[in-house]
């Protein structure tokens, strides 16, 4: 899922939406946007605080989201006083919550679908990824019909 900044429309004149995660920036560029050095970013990048997208080159391109990610370590950092190891295990967890939260999201439209399903529609299915999806009914497959014995059927 990645979130958009910025509004407009095709053939209306205004600047299309920017996808948050489209990687954009080069080093220089993000680090000056986030108020660090170059260097700094290199080593959160190795530390695994950030993780910028990499050209053929292996150059580093940095999106809005990283930016917003490095400005949040930043004010940890040298506004809270929270150490590296600090900030990586919230980083983590707010990791953790948007994940949850999209989950709770699809679960809801889930819910929502199967409650405007026809009572015999109802279930659900997952796949080998764990994801839950609301079933379709399908008929199922039958063999040859034999004829009973008697005369019926």
């Amino acid at each position: 899922m990645s979130a958009q900044i910025g509004a407009g429309y095709v053939g209306s004149g205004l600047p299309q939406p920017i996808d948050s995660d489209a990687p954009l920036f080069v080093i220089s560029v993000a680090a000056q946007l986030a108020g660090m050095h170059p260097q700094t970013l290199r080593t959160y990048d190795r530390m695994g605080l950030v993780s910028p997208r990499r050209t053929r080159g292996r150059g580093r391109r940095y999106s809005a989201r990283d930016v917003a990610r490095l400005r949040l370590i930043q004010r940890l950092s040298q506004d809270e006083g929270v150490n590296l190891e600090g900030i990586r295990r919230i980083l983590a967890m707010e990791d953790e919550i948007t994940e949850l939260r999209s989950q709770v999201r699809n679960l809801t439209e889930l819910l929502s679908a199967s409650r405007a399903a026809p009572p015999g529609a109802r279930f659900f299915t997952a796949d080998p990824a764990g994801r839950v999806h609301l079933g379709q009914t399908r008929p199922t497959p039958r063999g040859p019909q034999r004829a009973l014995p008697g005369g019926r059927g």
